[in-house]
Formats: structure tokens, sequence, C-alpha cells
């Protein structure tokens, strides 16, 4: 029992802070968080009834907290702080001006309340991170991109995008209702409906040329990101093999799963990969190039053929 108490009181107070950090939460959310049971959950939150705290809840639903009930500050461990350091960097970096900006004014408010110790502990390690991607990620056209587009998930309202698709000169201009962003190759991607072309589309952040916000709601009820995105990996079709050399294998490993990596043979001084891509023309074969004097496309065709005219095409600027 002296063992359990302690850590049935972190768990209680977690709990608490997880309620006033979602409008809803659901008991089995929680127990798989704390990797204990629902009737341990329940318990807990009677728990917290009983002190006080409104919560209410709903079968099938969750639990809420009474809207305008707050914690007191919450105080943070220097290591706590410290990650958050390390997440200021990557949010300069690896985001659009606008968000980074906000970030570094919250980071801000998190040192003001530390102590005095934890301050001078987060500032000796803040200076010696540094961050620095492969490529940027915005142009200077769009410096708050992310911002507009995290808005409009959240509000449900569609954006004006003018966009410079690839192989193009001419701009196009589409309203499209924002399902989700991910990061994927060192890029950020946009998956929405776009209503110019009455279906779902991916939009790359870094060719956005202009972005508008609209107060036109969303037409269509979406799923998640997620979804779409294993429907994507569901309805390639084309299966790719090629035979790669071993010594470049640590390499390009990390990179597999963005290309529809499936499985692997060992064929001795070489291993045969085969893939399932949503994207074969540009990204699987510009990716393929990185690597191709160190590996064979087994097939098919298409595959050979695009990076003979992507290799023509860059040997004739030369």
């Amino acid at each position: 029992m002296r063992v359990e108490a302690p850590k049935r009181f972190d768990r209680i107070i977690a709990i608490l802070i997880q309620l006033q950090s979602k409008r809803i939460i659901k008991a089995q959310e929680l127990a798989d968080r704390f990797e204990v049971s629902l009737r341990t959950i329940y318990r807990d939150i009677r728990t917290l009834e009983a002190s006080g705290v409104p919560i209410s809840s709903e079968a099938g639903v969750g639990y809420s907290i009474m809207d305008g009930y707050r914690l007191p500050p919450v105080m943070f461990t220097r290591e706590e702080a410290g990650s958050f350091v390390a997440a200021e960097k990557l949010m300069q970096k690896f985001t659009d001006k606008g968000l980074g900006t906000y970030f570094e004014s919250a980071m801000f408010k998190l040192k003001s309340v530390m102590k005095d110790e934890d301050k001078d502990w987060v500032n000796a390690i803040e200076s010696q991170i540094l961050i620095e991607p492969e490529e940027a990620l915005f142009n200077k056209e769009v410096p708050n991109a992310l911002e507009i587009l995290f808005e409009s998930i959240a509000e449900k309202k569609q954006v004006h995008l003018t966009y410079l698709a690839q192989d193009t000169e001419t701009p196009t201009h589409r309203f499209i209702e924002p399902v989700g962003l991910f990061h994927e190759s060192s890029l950020w991607y946009i998956l929405a409906y776009c209503h110019l072309r009455k279906d779902y589309r991916q939009f790359r952040t870094d060719r956005i040329k202009r972005i508008q916000r609209t107060e036109v709601l969303f037409f269509k009820q979406h799923n998640s990101l997620d979804s779409y995105l294993k429907s994507n990996i569901e309805k390639a079709t084309v299966k790719v093999r090629i035979l790669v050399d071993k010594s470049i294998l640590k390499y390009i490993r990390s990179g597999l799963k963005y290309y529809g990596f499936i499985s692997e043979k060992d064929k001795g001084t070489h291993v045969e990969m085969s893939f399932l891509p949503r994207n074969i023309e540009d990204g699987f074969a510009r990716w393929y190039m990185m690597f191709g004097d160190y590996a064979a496309i087994i097939e098919p065709e298409d595959l050979k053929d695009r990076v003979k005219a992507l290799s023509k095409k860059i040997a004739d600027t030369l």
C-alpha cells in the first residue's frame, strides 16, 4: 500500500490535468495512457468527484469537466521544461513563421513561471541545441500557411489557394476543405477536398503561392486523416520491385515507409524490396534516383522509363 498510494495520487492528478486539456475524454483513453483497467479509472474519477471536481459523464461519449473550472498554475519540472526547448527548435525550423512565433511566445510565458535555478538550467541547454532541416519548408509568400490551415480544420471553413502544381507554369485557384496535414520526406502536405477537382487531393505547402481565409463552411463531412491515407495506400495497385545493394540499406531505411514499402527478401549481397507507392511517377522515381547507382528496377517497366526520362532531362541541362 505504501508503494501504490503515491502512484495513485500521481495518476489522479494526471487525470485531472488530462480532463482540462480536452473537451471530452473517454475512459478507455485514460486506461490506455496510464496502463490500468477501466475499473481503476472509474474509481479514480469517483475520487475526483468526491473531492469537489465538477465532472460530468455520458454513456458512450466520455467525461468532461465543467466549463470554467481551473486548476492552480501548473508547475513543470526542469526536465519537462527542457523538452519544450527541443520542441521550440523544431517548431521554428519545421513549421512556418506564424506557428514558430506563437510557440516562441508560449515559451516566454513558460519561462516566466519557472524558478530562477530552473530558468538558468533551461537557458544553459537552449543555446547548445541546433536543428538544421535539409531544406526550407515554406516560401516567403505564405509565412502563415499552417496557422490558417489549423484554423480551417478547427472551424470547418474553406480556404482559398493559389497553387502551382508540379510541371506547370500557371497557378490554379482552388477552394479546399482541409482534412489534415502530414509531414513526409521533409515536406508538409495538406490532404483536402478540392472543389475544383471534385475529389480529395494532396497539396504540398511549398507550392502554395497564396492562401486566404474564407467564411464559407465545409460542404462535406470528412473522415479522419489517417483513414484517407490508409485508403490511398490500399488503392495503390502497381507493385514495384527493386534490387538494392546491402551497402546502401542503412541510408534509405528511414524513408521506406513513405514510399509504400511492404516486404523484402535476402538475395545474398542484395535485398529485393517490394513497394506499393502512392505516386510512382514523381515521388518514387525521384526517391529511387537518390541511390539508383546501387539498385536495379525489376518491375514495372513504366518506372524504368520514367527514371530514364528524368536522367535524360538532367543530362540535357549539364
